[in-house]
């Protein structure tokens, strides 16, 4: 029995990270769903900017935005500012080009309930989301709404790149870590939908927004909702946008267990889409990609713990232990290291970077057991502010 549950384990943990994504590049190579897009198709669009006591950056956000390739009479541009106690909201309010408009929301309630709010206001075609840091290359936002050409198209994510002037040890592990997802995002769009959005760089048909609670995280459910309308999303490539990444391990690992809290919140309060009946592909596909990872740090525990029981079953069984006690020596050796805040090689970085994302995936889950909810959060980037 025990040699068939460490089986079982060894097998969903290969299924996690090299089966499925090898799953998807086949499936990929085989079929690719395009979707019919025109880069002449030019909606009206509604620019949203997330900021919280973002007076370093919002001016030169307004500027990036205002810069970008598409007209400027079918472009307006909204900043949420939530509750922002330093200068964001004065320097937009004195921000002269274009359509620009913003929306306080008194009482530090979180982007996603700032997002609802502002969307009451608009009624564009298409709306694009974003992030006060996220800057965009020039022809970002073009590149973005050319998919929706497509009827069957209902949201489309773009390419966050991350980079720091120095870069960090945590910065370089996620972006190996980022790369990797960025792989995930191409092969699924090509098969099925994209899962998920990115706060820094996603758009929607404003027609197919639903309103959300304020602990939802917005990126995640809303594409969730569209899906479960019987709409695509699509990843776009070449729609580009740079953000700073983490400067430490700690600010990284934190926001992830924030994320994957309200993931979960936000996946189970709308199960439906892990239907086949009802989403099809999709189905498997954002169990694949999150529910099973997530859970992936579980899976890998109970599987070291199985091997120690079944030790004198055969030498396969001492091997796998070998492997896994190497890959966990490492994973120390990243603690002792990152502690005494040496650079980590990638060969002790990696591990320990997988690991801990694992780690922190199921304190978020955790706290979501216990009640503990996140509607505000702290960056990680450079300045240390919540938003």
């Amino acid at each position: 029995m025990l040699e068939f549950l460490f089986w079982l384990l060894l097998l969903v943990v290969l299924y996690i990270y090299i089966g499925y994504p090898l799953l998807l590049e086949i499936a990929a190579r085989l079929s690719h769903k395009r979707p019919d897009s025109d880069t002449d198709y030019q909606p009206t669009v509604s620019f949203i900017i997330s900021a919280y006591n973002e007076e370093d950056i919002i001016v030169e956000k307004l500027k990036n935005t205002v810069a970008l390739d598409y007209p400027p009479d079918k472009l307006s541009i909204w900043v949420i500012s939530d509750a922002s106690s330093d200068k964001t909201d004065k320097l937009v309010r004195g921000f002269n080009q274009a359509d620009v408009h913003l929306l306080r929301v008194e009482g530090r309630k979180g982007k996603t309930h700032g997002i609802t709010k502002v969307m009451e206001k608009i009624d564009s075609e298409v709306v694009v989301f974003s992030d006060a840091n996220a800057i965009y290359q020039q022809e970002a936002l073009r590149q973005l709404v050319k998919n929706f050409n497509d009827p069957r198209i209902g949201y489309v994510v773009g390419q966050a790149q991350y980079y720091k002037d120095e870069i960090s040890t945590a910065g370089a592990n996620e972006n190996t870590y980022w790369s990797f997802e960025l792989r995930l995002k191409k092969n699924e769009s090509a098969i099925g939908s994209v899962v998920g959005g990115d706060g820094a760089i996603y758009s929607i048909r404003r027609s197919l927004f639903l309103p959300l609670d304020d602990e939802d995280i917005n990126d995640f459910v809303n594409p969730i909702q569209i899906i479960l309308q019987g709409y695509r999303g699509v990843f776009e490539p070449d729609a580009v946008c740079f953000e700073q990444t983490g400067d430490s391990f700690e600010k990284e690992f934190k926001r992830k267990r924030r994320i994957v809290n309200r993931s979960w919140r936000g996946l189970w309060k709308n199960a439906a889409v892990m239907n086949p009946l009802r989403t099809g592909i999709f189905a498997g596909q954002i169990i694949s990609h999150k529910l099973l990872r997530w859970l992936g740090g579980l899976f890998g525990a109970l599987l070291f713990v199985t091997n120690l029981f079944i030790l004198n079953e055969g030498i396969i069984y001492n091997l796998l232990l070998s492997g896994q006690s190497l890959i966990y020596l490492l994973v120390f050796m990243g603690f002792y290291m990152d502690k005494k805040q040496e650079e980590l090689p990638s060969v002790v970085g990696i591990p320990f970077y997988f690991f801990m994302v694992n780690l922190y995936s199921l304190l978020g889950i955790w706290d979501a057991f216990r009640g503990e909810t996140y509607t505000t959060w702290q960056t990680i980037r450079e300045n240390e502010k919540e938003k």
